[in-house]
């Protein structure tokens, strides 16, 4: 009513954004923040221990515990970003956060996803070499060039993400200002402003599937020829040997993009969804995959698993 009496709304008439834990779930926050500092702890203890290890062992000096070091990075980057949001909802009660904070948070969560989502293509690339022309794996992946690769995927993902928060900041914001998660995400920001979002749309729509789209796409037309390279082994144990290197990688592939891609089609798509599945599956997006991805990686390679049993044992 008083939008009405005024006319045209204030640029930024509401200071701050309120955040959102599970509805209805008030009386069980406790226990649903234990859940939560549990999964952090795992998740930042498990990714520095891949790290160190990684990092101290000179045999776990090659391209695919390089490729998974940027991975552990990437998870912890995501876990430590949003660990204020979500863990002070459930702890404190504190549901508000500034524009500014939001927009910061929005563009790491966002930049951290596109840089996690080109490490896992960097990761099919290093399996289909590893399996499609294992005598030029070491001459093609060579130290010089895979630090050039993580320099570009890194860049990619911070241009890509870097104008949200100038473009959600020329937006006058009168709507209802209670996001649906414990965080910011750009798709959801965008919809509370009162003015015409549309570029904001296109744009996210574009980046969408210039990354996620795109890199599902390479990674499974790698895993196509990986398979035709494999199913032409005559050897049963061989071929069963190569498949077995790329077990872990599918995981984290499939922990990473089913949940993104099912939060884009319901952000975009899905008004009569109930929000529920929206906010499980994005604590499901921020939280599993930096969880899951040490664990995977640990109990299946036997190098990484035996240097860890070592360093605790000690």
């Amino acid at each position: 009513a008083a939008l009405g009496n005024l006319g045209t709304p204030s640029l930024h008439l509401s200071a701050v954004f309120l955040l959102t834990g599970i509805s209805g779930q008030e009386d069980i926050h406790l226990w649903i923040s234990i859940t939560l500092c549990l999964m952090y702890v795992i998740s930042i203890v498990g990714n520095s221990v891949i790290l160190f290890i990684i990092k101290t062992d000179p045999s776990l000096h090659e391209p695919m515990y390089i490729f998974l070091s940027m991975l552990a990075v990437t998870d912890l980057g995501l876990s430590i970003v949003t660990i204020p949001t979500i863990l002070g909802i459930y702890l404190f009660n504190s549901r508000e956060i500034s524009l500014d904070a939001c927009f910061a948070q929005l563009f790491f969560i966002h930049s951290l996803s596109f840089i996690e989502s080109s490490v896992l293509l960097s990761m099919a690339f290093d399996r289909f070499i590893a399996i499609c022309n294992p005598l030029r794996y070491t001459s093609i992946l060579t130290p010089p060039r895979i630090a050039k690769m993580g320099l570009v995927l890194v860049l990619r993902g911070v241009a890509l993400a870097f104008p949200l928060p100038f473009l959600l900041k020329r937006f006058r914001y009168c709507q209802a200002n209670v996001l649906s998660h414990s965080y910011c995400l750009h798709q959801e920001v965008m919809k509370m402003a009162c003015s015409d979002f549309t570029v904001n749309s296109i744009y996210g729509l574009f980046i969408i599937v210039s990354t996620v789209g795109l890199d599902s796409l390479l990674i499974l037309l790698s895993y196509v020829m990986i398979l035709k390279t494999v199913l032409s082994i005559t050897s049963h144990m061989e071929c069963l040997r190569a498949l077995s290197t790329c077990i872990s990688h599918v995981c984290a592939v499939l922990v990473f993009y089913m949940p993104v891609i099912s939060l884009s089609v319901i952000h975009r798509f899905g008004k009569s969804f109930s929000p529920l599945p929206q906010i499980l599956l994005g604590y499901v997006y921020l939280l599993v995959p930096p969880l899951m991805n040490p664990i995977v990686y640990s109990m299946k390679s036997k190098q990484l698993r035996a240097r860890i049993i070592k360093v605790f044992v000690k």
